[in-house]
């Protein structure tokens, strides 16, 4: 039986992968793992588990791994008292501080254990282009060809992590989730954790971009007036 494990946070990238993999019947089960690893908010949290649910997925673990907070406490999204940087505060900074220390690694490693654990072969990586260039390492091809080498070393069951939007902008994903009719309404991806997103958030602006990009109104409100009209974009039918 051909099983996977899809990390899903609720944001854009890892839904659009969730439904690409349902979609695309290559497994018989589709186990899905959220996190909550103190984060500074947990509305993505919520859009994750109705986008399982409306993915028909296997099995949706959501783990309380807050500890982590604790431990890695010197990011903006683990540590309330640090401000989340805005997109002009970042620019040509190597590793900002809305990087969370080994996060990606410690996520990739118990969805590893889980898949082991269930006999999946496959775990999936949320990672997409602009996540390097803006100064994750953890979100980096070099640190997926990593991963993948350390794993060669179990000696009983073989596992990979794809990583299939490494190589994507938000454009690209957002028309892949497009085809696959994904409900965008019900992802967040602001690090401010706020109703209303912030446009100057460089999750935000990135998600913003995207969406200008390809020509599509981003159904999620923001707290500035983004001028969709003036690009031509048009809604998108879910």
């Amino acid at each position: 039986m051909n099983k996977c494990v899809i990390p899903i946070s609720g944001g854009l990238d890892s839904t659009v992968i969730l439904h690409d993999i349902t979609n695309s019947k290559l497994y018989d089960e589709v186990h899905a793992i959220t996190f909550d690893y103190g984060q500074r908010h947990k509305r993505e949290i919520d859009c994750a588990k109705w986008q399982a649910q409306r993915a028909n997925v296997t099995s949706h673990k959501i783990l309380d791994i807050s500890f982590f907070k604790e431990l890695s406490n010197i990011s903006s999204l683990t540590n309330s008292s640090i401000d989340v940087a805005n997109t002009r505060d970042i620019l040509g900074d190597p590793q900002t501080v809305n990087y969370v220390p080994f996060r990606n690694q410690l996520l990739l490693t118990i969805c590893c254990s889980y898949a082991e654990s269930i006999g999946a072969s496959t775990v999936y990586h949320g990672a997409a282009m602009v996540d390097s260039q803006a100064g994750y390492w953890d979100g980096s091809e070099e640190f997926l060809d990593s991963m993948n080498s350390l794993l060669l070393l179990n000696r009983r069951h073989t596992i990979k992590i794809e990583a299939p939007l490494i190589c994507k902008d938000k454009s690209d994903i957002i028309r892949l989730g497009v085809k696959h009719r994904v409900d965008f309404k019900n992802t967040y991806t602001c690090y401010s954790g706020e109703e209303l997103s912030d446009a100057e958030n460089p999750a935000s602006s990135s998600r913003i971009h995207g969406f200008l990009q390809a020509g599509y109104i981003d159904p999620i409100p923001y707290k500035q007036d983004i001028p969709w009209s003036q690009w031509n974009c048009k809604p998108i039918k879910t």
